[in-house]
């Protein structure tokens, strides 16, 4: 059973960087792993994944190159860097894996997701 839990979240000012983590219990070496963000009343979109194997990673289009995933398959470990943050970034980021090589934009092709770190960005 994979458990995911995310960390990093905060409340920074426009233009500033945040790095957002998500640790692993349980092997998660052979799966797609994929970020997504979900603000106030909306529903929970794609942010960008990567696969097991290192492949992609990709994005979203909206986010125009400012954000960046990683993963670290020793330390269980995925990774978002997120660069020039805007306020429209505010929302709830999860993190979620899947065991097809694939990654996917679709909540319902994931079947394992963390809590969530709330992001705010403040004008």
């Amino acid at each position: 059973q994979v458990q995911l839990a995310e960390s990093g979240g905060g409340s920074v000012q426009a233009g500033d960087s945040l790095t957002l983590s998500c640790a692993a219990t349980g092997s998660t070496v052979r799966y797609t792993m994929a970020w997504f963000r979900q603000a106030p009343g909306k529903e929970r979109i794609f942010v960008g994944g990567i696969s097991w194997d290192g492949n992609g990673p990709n994005y979203a289009d909206s986010l125009s190159g400012r954000f960046e995933i990683s993963r670290d398959n020793n330390k269980e470990t995925l990774v978002l860097q997120m660069n020039n943050l805007k306020p429209e970034d505010t929302d709830v980021n999860y993190c979620a894996g899947r065991t097809d090589q694939k990654t996917s934009r679709q909540t319902y092709d994931y079947r394992y997701w963390g809590q969530g770190t709330q992001v705010t960005v403040s004008s």
